[in-house]
């Protein structure tokens, strides 16, 4: 996927998203993650991980998991541009993905083995470094079953001193707010009226 698919689907005068035109200097070193809680026709949760100058992106609709015997659908929809990264806000109305979007989470991540391999065999494992995600995942590409246009993965916390049966309901919590904003849901959505 490239950045064509995700440039085509929104209209720049209407949503205050990044373009993905310039490209992004804030200091970070390693590379980046961040999973936005995304309060669009249905909430979900959106996992982004910097390879090759894009984030690659998943769409993970119950949200991830510290418990390893969870296995989390992950959807994985259009690169997103690396200044998506620190993008919170409020996609307007009539707009692909309208709705409210959130830094649930934010960090580094390092790939256990070459991202690029992980990839084309469908098993990418990684360690992220992110305020509420820690430790190592895997994400784990499904065999596409006919009528599907996407890949869909499985997001799963491995075993390891991170790793905990933590509820969804304290995770996932509601009232969370911005690791990078400190704002819940409702006040980014206020912000911006």
């Amino acid at each position: 996927m490239t950045l064509r698919e995700y440039q085509a689907k929104r209209d720049f005068t209407r949503t205050n998203e990044p373009e993905g035109a310039q490209a992004d200097d804030d200091g970070v070193s390693g590379l980046r993650f961040v999973v936005h809680k995304h309060a669009a026709t249905r909430l979900h949760y959106d996992l982004r991980l910097e390879l090759d100058g894009v984030l690659k992106s998943w769409a993970v609709p119950k949200g991830p998991s510290l418990d390893p015997s969870q296995k989390r659908l992950a959807v994985e929809v259009e690169d997103h541009p690396l200044e998506y990264a620190a993008f919170e806000g409020v996609i307007p109305e009539g707009e692909y993905g309208a709705g409210t979007v959130m830094v649930w989470d934010q960090g580094v991540w390092e790939p256990v083995e070459d991202p690029h391999a992980g990839f084309v065999k469908g098993s990418l494992k990684f360690v992220l470094h992110g305020q509420r995600l820690v430790g190592r995942f895997a994400l784990v590409r499904m065999k596409r079953r006919p009528g599907e246009s996407r890949d869909s993965w499985l997001l799963i916390k491995e075993r390891d001193q991170f790793a905990a049966s933590v509820p969804d309901s304290e995770l996932l919590a509601p009232d969370a707010a911005s690791v990078r904003s400190g704002r819940t849901m409702q006040q980014i959505a206020a912000d911006a009226r």
